[in-house]
């Protein structure tokens, strides 16, 4: 997981499954008073790697 802040946004990246399927989430959240104002989120499934262009994986995460 990677997670990176500035000023009220916080921006988590990560890798898991979603219906048996490899996938990336993106999360932002906005911060105020200390508490999560907003938030917004994508899914992406990931390819395949004989689909691939390289061999480190999406975001060179290592494989558990």
């Amino acid at each position: 997981m990677i997670i990176i802040g500035q000023g009220n946004f916080v921006l988590t990246i990560s890798e898991g499954r979603f219906a048996g399927k490899p996938t990336s989430y993106y999360d932002l959240f906005r911060v105020e008073d200390g508490k999560i104002a907003e938030h917004w989120d994508v899914m992406e499934t990931i390819l395949p790697e004989a689909d691939r262009k390289n061999t480190n994986g999406k975001f060179n995460f290592p494989n558990n």
